[in-house]
């Protein structure tokens, strides 16, 4: 037999008082601090009837129960501890290759924006014959004229809201 239904003849005593004291307790905090508090401490206090009434006091029990064995059998058990490195292990593994793959991909953007030339000349695509591409030109100066306008607006909503 369980120890729940050992102490089957407490449990209506023990919630019954429970919540006794707790809507004593929810009259002081109504007088206190008001019918907000107040009322907030007595659905608190109805709880432990409401959960012996329902059987959901059992199934508390059962879970409170089997979380405590879980527990101590986690403390108690090496083989638990080493499953608990074994997860460890696994955790590093998992963090390290990321670093790495980081590292990697990181690597080869430097390596290949390194090996292109800085000016690219303008090659016709494969799509369209080459006499129907026309070279591009350069708008590198009307690209900078228009972020410099773009800086200066910014700047200047800056100035306005106070911040330089």
């Amino acid at each position: 037999m369980d120890m729940f239904n050992q102490l089957a003849s407490l449990w209506l005593p023990l919630c019954a008082g429970a919540t006794v004291a707790g809507l004593v307790f929810s009259f002081m905090t109504f007088r206190r601090r008001g019918a907000a508090s107040g009322l907030r401490v007595a659905a608190w206090a109805l709880l432990p009837m409401a959960a012996y009434l329902t059987g959901a006091l059992q199934t508390l029990w059962t879970i409170g129960t089997t979380l405590v064995g879980f527990v101590t059998g986690l403390v108690l058990n090496p083989l638990v501890w080493a499953g608990v490195a074994v997860t460890g292990l696994s955790v590093v593994l998992f963090v390290v290759s990321g670093v790495l793959r980081g590292r990697k991909l990181s690597a080869g953007r430097k390596k290949s924006a390194s090996d292109t030339p800085a000016q690219h000349s303008v090659k016709p695509s494969a799509n369209k014959p080459a006499a129907a591409t026309k070279p591009q030109p350069a708008v590198s100066a009307p690209k900078t004229a228009k972020s410099d306008d773009d800086f200066s607006d910014i700047e200047e909503l800056l100035k306005r809201r106070g911040i330089s």
